[in-house]
């Protein structure tokens, strides 16, 4: 989509992670692996592990009626939730459903969608879609993940992903503010590099996918590295490109969080000061579908976005999915 017909804004942000919290130095106790390499490599310190009894909706209702309340809606506003995940609550029915229970927002259509890290980009361009086209007012768009509901705590790839929940409600907006352009991608040749290979229609669960751990996620770390750096600085350049803008016309980037040394590679094949590239893994680690609106909320709340600032959307996620936006600030 590279043109929107009614303009679209984000209006409010929410967030919510577990109280829980895991430390690089807990996860020594548990497999081999080492605080000082994660915090140099991941840039992650610690992450949020929901409770048990803590299901992905638990942190994404939470978050929605924060984004909601900062944009000065009620939940019978919200025409439409659009929840990113790869850890919904059950097969069926959708998340956004139970978020849409949790929320009373029963004037809400209300369905998930599957691009993991990359969900919160294709949700704000659907919702976006809908907006400008005159569908729908006010989309509540919801990106949550508790990926330590499907880590293996004896692996060593246990020390990359956190727990949490983030939101943002979209709605229309005047000429000359809002998004500039979406630009998003896939290229399912990369769908076995991060998998969760049990549970589906595929290799449904059974005592012996348990007995397997083919529950738990898969990653090629080395090979989500070599894509990320190669398809987020193109997916980047693209909307750039539409926009007509140049890279040093950005005030803030605000990527999915992989790893610090993705981000710095990034930063650096586009040659945009690492000053602008928001993180919050040392807190949160990568949340997939949350990190995203987690860090949007936090920079939002913190200031930063006053109107006219141009801020960079980037992901990439398993599939291979991936894209970029830019939306200027109202």
């Amino acid at each position: 989509m590279k043109q929107i017909v009614r303009n679209v804004k984000i209006i409010g942000t929410g967030s919510f992670c577990p109280e829980k919290v895991y430390t690089n130095k807990y996860l020594e106790t548990l497999v081999d692996t080492n605080d000082k390499w994660i915090q140099e490599n991941l840039g992650i310190k610690e992450r949020r592990i929901s409770e048990k009894n803590q299901a992905s909706s638990d942190l994404a209702w939470i978050a929605g009626k924060k984004a909601i309340e900062n944009a000065s809606l009620k939940v019978n506003d919200i025409d439409l939730i659009v929840v990113a995940t790869a850890t919904p609550d059950r097969l069926a029915p959708s998340t956004a459903c139970f978020v849409q229970d949790k929320l009373k927002a029963y004037n809400a259509v209300a369905f998930d969608i599957a691009a993991v890290c990359s969900g919160f980009i294709y949700g704000m361009s659907i919702a976006a879609q809908f907006i400008a086209s005159s569908v729908y007012d006010n989309v509540l768009v919801i990106g949550v993940d508790t990926f330590s509901k499907i880590t293996d705590w004896e692996s060593r790839d246990c020390v990359f992903f956190g727990d949490g929940a983030g939101a943002a409600v979209l709605s229309h907006a005047h000429d000359g503010e809002g998004f500039l352009s979406f630009r998003l991608f896939a290229d399912g040749r990369g769908k076995y590099n991060f998998t969760v290979p049990a549970g589906g229609s595929e290799e449904p669960g059974s005592r012996e996918t348990i007995k397997k751990g083919l529950h738990y996620f898969q990653m090629n770390g080395k090979e989500v590295y070599r894509t990320a750096i190669k398809v987020m600085p193109e997916a980047i350049r693209t909307v750039l490109n539409d926009t007509g803008l140049k890279i040093s016309d950005i005030d803030y980037f605000i990527p999915h969080q992989p790893s610090i040394s993705i981000l710095r590679e990034t930063a650096r094949i586009l040659e945009l000061p690492f000053e602008k590239v928001m993180t919050n893994m040392d807190k949160y680690a990568n949340t997939s579908g949350g990190t995203i609106p987690i860090l949007l909320d936090e920079v939002n709340r913190a200031g930063k976005l006053q109107k006219g600032t141009i801020v960079l959307f980037a992901a990439v996620g398993s599939g291979w999915t991936w894209g970029a936006s830019i939306i200027k600030w109202s």
